[in-house]
């Protein structure tokens, strides 16, 4: 299987904008071909719920 993180130190969450190695965090899923790397279930899971949210207009910080 191929690794497609191998050689990348850290990732751009892609709901919160928090830096994640996709070396070690277990939150991840695939979207229309790309893996996607998560600091957190939630962040995952919000993702999952919406990506072209968060794709066409980057992470969103919740207050």
């Amino acid at each position: 299987m191929k690794e497609p993180w191998r050689g990348i130190s850290v990732v751009v969450d892609p709901v919160c904008g928090m830096n994640v190695d996709p070396k070690k965090t277990p939150y991840k899923t695939l979207y229309k071909g790309k893996i996607y790397y998560f600091c957190s279930q939630h962040c995952k899971r919000m993702f999952e719920e919406n990506p072209e949210l968060y794709l066409s207009r980057g992470p969103q910080i919740e207050m």
